[in-house]
């Protein structure tokens, strides 16, 4: 059983910064690639960026390059999302997800796992 735990979400002024986290087992990291994707009220759930499981990639969505930083820390099993410059647009239910693959991450279909996600909401 594949568990993921979000947690980090919360309220913050345009600018401002959050760190996601999201905490999973030891046989979970070693063997999925892990992944942050978002979903905004009446929009669609969209990619965010992932980290692979082989080689620690990160790839990044266009709209939060620059500005968001996937990373892992493998010791405590965790990946992070450090999120910095934070927009309006930005404001979502932040999911983590655990895919077997280990490059084209992007789509979410070939996701297995998913976490219940975190609220990030951005204020004026």
């Amino acid at each position: 059983q594949v568990q993921l735990v979000e947690s980090g979400g919360g309220l913050v002024q345009a600018g401002g910064s959050l760190r996601l986290s999201c905490a999973t087992s030891r046989r979970t990291f070693s063997f999925y690639t892990l992944a942050w994707f978002r979903q905004a009220p009446g929009k669609e759930r969209e990619f965010v960026a992932a980290i692979t499981r082989s080689d620690g990639n990160a790839y990044y969505a266009d709209y939060v390059k620059g500005r968001f930083t996937i990373s892992r820390e493998i010791i405590q099993n965790t990946v992070y999302l450090q999120m910095n410059a934070l927009e309006h647009e930005d404001a979502a239910v932040y999911y983590c997800a655990a895919a077997p693959v280990t490059s084209n991450p992007e789509p979410d279909v070939r996701y297995l796992y998913w976490g219940q996600g975190t609220q990030v909401t951005v204020s004026s």
